[in-house]
């Protein structure tokens, strides 16, 4: 169980930096250490891990009507909402991880994370 939730971490944070790499509104600081990026990059993606561990079942419970009135496409609306979450609780522990805007950059990077995520977990030796 914890050598899954390692392997999801990993990917998390593969994905959350190509995510971070393609959309501009999405950052990692400019730190010009790269162990401090890497050390950024892996706390960031276990508060994610977290949040969508914790945060994510109930808000996919409580907007259950609107995921079915739109097919399912309100999904990504709310992984866009967990990454807003994962920036503002980056915020309160002083990492350097932010998202500018909700609609684009929220929106959009959660589209990155999500195929990133489903391309990397094709490789999981756990599936």
């Amino acid at each position: 169980m914890l050598a899954d939730f390692a392997i999801k971490t990993v990917i998390n944070g593969i994905a959350l930096w190509i995510a971070a790499w393609l959309v501009p509104g999405i950052t990692f600081g400019s730190n010009p250490d790269t162990w401090a990026v890497v050390r950024t990059v892996v706390i960031v993606a276990l508060i994610f891990g977290i949040i969508n561990a914790f945060v994510r079942p109930l808000a996919k419970l409580i907007s259950l009507p609107f995921i079915i009135l739109t097919l399912g496409l309100f999904v990504f609306i709310i992984n866009a909402l967990m990454l807003e979450l994962t920036s503002w609780v980056a915020g309160k522990f002083d990492l350097a991880f932010h998202v500018e805007h909700f609609f684009w950059d929220a929106v959009i990077g959660s589209l990155v994370i999500t195929f990133v995520s489903m391309i990397l977990g094709f490789f999981n030796p756990k599936d």
